[in-house]
This record gives structure tokens, sequence and C-alpha cells, in this order.
């Protein structure tokens, strides 16, 4: 057996003093990457605070969820189905809608063949999105239920019931696919006697030039029956410029619930396994997945989905979700969105769908649509806010790096309040000339505001450095940032 010396007690202590001492002094090569990897690119995009993406450090504050306020009812349309389409395309709303041949038949007294042969899909435009007109088509013969002639698309059975269009904005489409929409529905185990008589079902894409005349891209479903137990909801799909890529979030059940899943595709024909999204809460149903990208913030995916109350006879409710990308939703808010309000009829059986399509209708105010002619709405940005009391509170971003000269805010104080805002570096520090004492005084109410510091916005030698946004606020609510490049190329006025 081998021996070694003894060493003693106090020099085995220095040892481990100095072991210790050099794990602190000497930072690791990984402990510097975790630091890179948490700085965010936003460059010039707006944030909108939905979520705590941006956040590091919150105190004092909460995350404040809106409520958006009932408007004067619109004009016709009014639709009879649950679901609908609202789409804006630089000079017109356009309206998309569901009907029926005849309202008395129903799947319960006639059947699903007779029911779903007997939905259309309606039309009517806007230049307001509040006074609609319903124009004659001519695209079918005239018929008693659609005196005025406004019907896009008839009897194509299944696809009528959820038929949701959206404008392609994917770069190079060609003009006769300028619009594209998907509609259909998937087969229950007990209808198989019409599955065998009418095909199979699943999802169904369609193009168009002009959002009126329609066409089958291919015969085939492009979304198969199978993934989607059973699709009866409306099931959106658009372009994203974010993930390059188009985007599907349709119904499913999962786990026994109505839920969520998603699926992408480069082509519009083909598309990817779908992914369920971990949306819903313990018992909880989404009857619509409602998901769109937000217009003045299109890396962020907005979802009004439908929460169904079976026990409470079919009631229904409007949430708020968010998403970024391919990330499951954001469920920061649980509590409802809007809810079926005063009196009976919001409170009937599946009463309150969203539709798809929130759009700015006013220099300060967007707008989105509900089921039966409803309108509500909300201030630009305006679905969620960090929301500060009297007593104050404060907030830091995580370490970001933007494109830019200077930053805007969208905010709202009372009149005692105020919000003031300090640029850091990464460890925390006040970069000298953008310190709070330096801040000149932000309150009132407005949708783009500035911030300066002694008379000067001027960050154009910040640009493309990590920086620290630190808020101190006061009876206020701040809905989003930017970074604004400079106007018309001219650096902003410094003193």
């Amino acid at each position: 057996m081998t021996c070694y010396p003894r060493i003693p007690n106090h020099t085995r202590l220095l040892w481990v003093a100095l072991l210790i001492a050099l794990t602190i002094l000497i930072p690791t090569k990984i402990n510097h990457a975790d630091e890179k990897a948490t700085v965010l690119k936003i460059g010039s995009r707006r944030e909108i605070f939905v979520d705590r993406w941006l956040l590091e450090h919150i105190d004092g504050c909460t995350l404040k969820l809106h409520t958006p306020v009932l408007a004067p009812p619109v004009s016709p349309p009014r639709p009879h189905g649950h679901y609908a389409t609202v789409l804006w395309t630089g000079d017109k709303y356009q309206f998309y809608y569901r009907g029926d041949k005849d309202p008395k038949v129903t799947w319960k007294t006639h059947g699903i063949e007779a029911y779903h042969d007997g939905e259309v899909t309606l039309y009517a435009e806007s230049t307001d999105a509040i006074h609609w007109t319903t124009p004659k088509l001519n695209l079918y013969a005239d018929h008693p239920s659609f005196p005025k002639g406004n019907v896009v698309l008839m009897d194509e059975f299944l696809v009528n019931h959820n038929f949701t269009p959206f404008l392609d904005t994917k770069p190079g489409v060609p003009p006769d696919q300028k619009y594209k929409a998907l509609g259909g529905l998937a087969f229950q185990p007990h209808q198989s006697a019409v599955r065998d008589k009418r095909g199979s079902g699943g999802l169904l894409a369609f193009a168009s030039a002009d959002g009126i005349h329609w066409k089958k891209i291919q015969a085939k479903a492009v979304i198969a029956e199978a993934w989607g137990k059973y699709f009866d909801s409306q099931n959106y799909a658009f372009w994203s410029e974010n993930e390059q890529c188009y985007v599907c979030y349709f119904r499913r059940f999962i786990n026994g619930y109505r839920g969520i899943a998603r699926t992408t595709s480069k082509d519009f024909i083909r598309w990817t396994p779908f992914v369920e999204m971990t949306a819903n809460l313990p018992n909880e149903h989404l009857y619509t997945p409602c998901t769109q990208p937000y217009f003045r913030a299109p890396h962020i995916y907005i979802a009004l989905p439908t929460r169904f109350m079976a026990s409470r006879g079919a009631a229904t409710d409007i949430l708020f979700m968010s998403a970024r990308g391919s990330a499951q939703f954001d469920r920061e808010f649980t509590q409802s969105f809007i809810r079926p309000g005063i009196g009976n009829s919001g409170w009937a059986n599946r009463a309150n769908y969203a539709a798809i399509g929130i759009h700015q209708t006013s220099a300060t105010e967007m707008s989105l649509f509900l089921t039966h002619g409803r309108r509500y709405t909300l201030r630009l940005d305006g679905f969620a806010s960090i929301n500060a009391p009297l007593r104050g509170g404060t907030v830091i971003t995580k370490p970001l790096v933007f494109t830019g000269a200077e930053l805007e805010i969208n905010y709202s104080t009372s009149a005692a309040g105020r919000i003031q805002v300090e640029l850091q570096d990464t460890a925390g520090t006040p970069i000298d000339g953008f310190t709070l004492a330096a801040c000149d005084p932000i309150y009132g109410d407005h949708i783009a505001r500035t911030v300066r510091w002694q008379g000067s916005s001027d960050l154009t030698n910040l640009s493309g450095s990590p920086v620290k946004i630190r808020f101190v606020m006061e009876d206020a609510d701040l809905y989003c940032v930017k970074f604004n490049p400079p106007h018309n190329g001219i650096k902003p006025t410094s003193k």
C-alpha cells in the first residue's frame, strides 16, 4: 500500500478558501454566453405589454387587461351564423358571415346533410366599419332569403359553415390568389353514412383575386379530416412575415375538451404535423381559436377565443391570449375579456363569438366585432398595459438592442400621475444624459409621444448597443414602446 504524506488541516483549509475565491473572481465562459443570450433584439418593432417577454423587474406595478367598450351597433350585416371575418383592404372593409337558405332547416330537425347544404357565405362592405352595404353580386340566382344578392359562396357542402378568408400578404403571391380562405368540417363517427355519400371532410383551400369570386385551389382537403375532431369552429390561416410561412390555428378536441392546435405551410397546400397548444385551463373549453397577427405589431399574435360553459346552458364569453411566433399561448390574463353582459341575450346558447379582424377605425381607436352586429372599441395598442397606482411603481426591461433614433411611448396618466424614463447599461447603471432626473416631465394621454431628456430625444449613439429601460410611474398606464428611425433620415435635434 502506498502511503502519502499527511496534509495539515490548516493547509487544506487554505486550499479550499483559495479555490472558492478563484471561483468567485474568475467568470466562466458559460455565464458570458448566458448574459449575451438574454439580450433581446427588438430593432424598431412596436412592443405591446400583453405579456412579460420584455420585462426583467416589476415592482409596485401590475399588468392590466383593459375592457373593450361596446360601441353603437353597426348597420347590417347581422350574421345568422357564429363565425364572421372582417378584412381591411386599404380603402374598404369587407365583412364575410354565414347565412342559411332556410333558417328553419337545422341539423336537429332535418339532419346534417340538409343543414350544411343550406349554408351560404354572405358579403358586405364599408368605408368606416360602421355603415355597411350589401351589394348585389349576381354570382347566383336570386334567392328569397337573400334578396340583395350578396352571396359570395353557395352549394359548397360543409365549407360555408366556417368559410374564413384572409388577405395573403406573402411577397410575390399571384394576383389571382391575393385572397385565400379555408373552410370545412370533419364528420363525427355517427355521421359515417353521410360521409360515405358525400366524401371525406377536412379543410379545403380557396383563392380569389377580389375576395368575391372564389375558386378551389384543389379538390382534396389541404388539412386532413383526421386532424380536426371536428373543425366545427372558425379555423383561420394567415401569412406570417415573422415566421415566413402560412400559419393556421384550428379547433381540436384535446383530452376531451375543445382546444386549439397549430400547423404551418410554405405553399398553403402541404402543412406540417400539427402541434397542440397548451392553452386550456383545467376543465375549460375553448370553442374558437380566433388567432391573428396584431396589425401594429404583427410578430405578436392576438387570440380572442370563445370560452364555452357547457354546464351553464352553453353560455360563452371572450378571452384574451397572445403568442409570439411558434410559442405556446401566453395566459397572463385568465379573466374574461368580454363578458356576456346585462340581459338574457348575451347568456343564450353560444351567443358570443368574436369575428376575425381587429382594425384601426379612428386616429386613436381600434375596433373588434362580435356576432349579431356588435362592435367594441379599444385605444390603439390598448389590450393591456403596465399599470401603476398613485403611490408609484417601477418597471425595468431586460437588456435590449434597438435600431432607431427616438423612443416613442403610448401612455396615459391621471392629472396627478406621471412617467419618468431612464436608460441604463446592462449592469443597471444609468447612462449619462439619460438618467431619471434628466427626463422631461411626462404626463397626459398620447398614442405616440417621444421621450426627451433635457429637451433632447436623440438616441443614435445608443442604437445597436444593449440597454435597459427603467420606467418610474405614478397613476399611469404604459401600453407600448417603440424606437423610431430618424424622420426623413434627419438626425433628431439635441442640445
